[in-house]
């Protein structure tokens, strides 16, 4: 039998959590940079992009609420879809979604540092300490899993810091006002390029997800489930855009643009002297290190919950849980290998610029949404069949949660290398569906 151990307060701090992290930092100028420099557009995505995980979270929840096994979203694909499609989402999360993400944020991470220690930012030494990074925290979930609890638990709290200062500050002393309102009059003219300001910030909301996977050791989880997965990106939401008006309007947008991700240091030093920027520095390393942690948390059990499926080539090796570690140990140390070959790769795309303005993980996380639109799908069929009694929950939801996911797409194919990458995750995707007929 599931004990039932997270109250509503708690899975709200694990949503907010999960999601808020380095995004929000290293992605702003990124929108500012699709929107030509127009904060009002920058802040209408933000909304556009809330209102999408929203009812996405809400129609997922559905399917959370109806089954406690092991693999969260892979679960839901193989009850409610088939072994196939289920095979198929749990590749493309292992191989591509979870360490495009990892590897990236990693190397965020290395590019904090160097501003916190003071070394030479280069490319180079920058994706050396993300290395660094992900081997630490690998080695910290592997051979102690609370350690890497308490780790997610205490940047929980530290992140919040400094998007609170930066943004109290940069709202109270930058004149936010006169710029939103010349935003807003020029906004009609500014055409429709902005859309592609999705893909930076869908990163920045990606994550939420993941906190379906307990909703089984949820307490009262009917209620609390949908009311966390509600509460949580209004809070992110308002967040985010605080930070988002208070940085660029104190540092000015083209400010913003022109550094690119060193806006932070700049704006803290501006705000609180050299000092106050390191610890500032400080917590937003911080920050980033739970995010790394905790998706780390999550792709070490990716390979063991395909495995237990038999949908992972030498799935015997994989199923074992390590009696010593309390974890699927192989499936954690192959997770770390994939992570690597996607440092490596992240690092050619950006030492030769072939994913300009953009990274390796952004068009894998908009293609996660043609998975969530399948869960959607699943909800609305079982209102059909009679399972969801209420036409809210198993029409509007749902319906609503496609449509902000069409646009995130739509987003997402703005890039003009979206089709070579989608051909990419495709073939990873026919990959597994030739492995799955392998073996029936």
């Amino acid at each position: 039998m599931n004990q039932q151990k997270y109250s509503l307060t708690t899975t709200i701090a694990m949503i907010v959590g999960i999601v808020i992290g380095s995004g929000i930092f290293f992605k702003s100028d990124n929108v500012l940079i699709f929107t030509q420099g127009n904060i009002f557009l920058g802040i209408l995505v933000f909304i556009i992009a809330a209102f999408s995980i929203i009812f996405g979270s809400l129609s997922i929840s559905e399917l959370a609420s109806r089954t406690d096994e092991a693999g969260g979203i892979i679960n839901y694909s193989e009850k409610y879809w088939n072994k196939k499609t289920a095979c198929a989402y749990g590749w493309f999360q292992t191989f591509i979604y979870y360490p495009t993400i990892i590897c990236v944020v990693a190397w965020v991470c290395g590019i904090y540092i160097t501003m916190l220690f003071g070394y030479k930012s280069t490319l180079e030494v920058q994706v050396f300490i993300g290395t660094l990074v992900i081997t630490s925290l690998y080695f910290i979930n592997i051979f102690s899993y609370r350690l890497g609890g308490y780790i997610q638990n205490a940047s929980t709290v530290i992140k919040l810091i400094p998007l609170a200062l930066i943004a109290a500050a940069g709202i109270f002393l930058g004149d936010p006002l006169p710029v939103l309102s010349s935003n807003f009059s020029s906004a009609s003219s500014a055409g429709l390029g902005w859309i592609a300001a999705v893909g930076p910030i869908a990163f920045s909301f990606d994550g939420w997800i993941i906190a379906t996977s307990i909703g089984h050791e949820i307490k009262n989880s009917k209620r609390n489930l949908p009311l966390a997965l509600i509460i949580s990106p209004i809070i992110i939401l308002c967040v985010y855009i605080l930070y988002f008006v208070g940085i660029s309007a104190f540092m000015g947008a083209d400010t913003v643009m022109k550094m690119g991700d060193s806006h932070v240091n700049e704006a803290a030093i501006r705000l609180f002297g050299s000092l106050g920027a390191r610890m500032i520095l400080t917590f937003v390393v911080i920050s980033v290190l739970g995010t790394v942690n905790g998706v780390i948390i999550g792709i070490m059990r990716l390979p063991y919950s395909l495995a237990i499926r038999n949908m992972f080539p030498s799935s015997e090796k994989f199923v074992k849980i390590s009696e010593k570690y309390s974890i699927p140990l192989n499936s954690g140390i192959l997770s770390y290998f994939i992570c690597i070959f996607w440092m490596l790769a992240h690092y050619i795309t950006q030492k030769f610029n072939i994913l300009p303005n953009s990274d390796v993980s952004e068009i894998s996380i908009v293609i996660n949404y043609i998975g969530f639109i399948l869960m959607y799908v699943a909800v609305i069929k079982l209102k059909i069949n009679g399972e969801i009694k209420s036409s809210v929950k198993g029409y509007l939801f749902p319906l609503l949660a496609i449509a902000g996911s069409l646009f995130i797409l739509y987003g997402g194919m703005q890039n003009p290398l979206f089709i070579y990458y989608a051909a990419f995750c495709a073939a990873v995707i026919i990959a597994s569906l030739f492995y799955y007929n392998s073996i029936k």
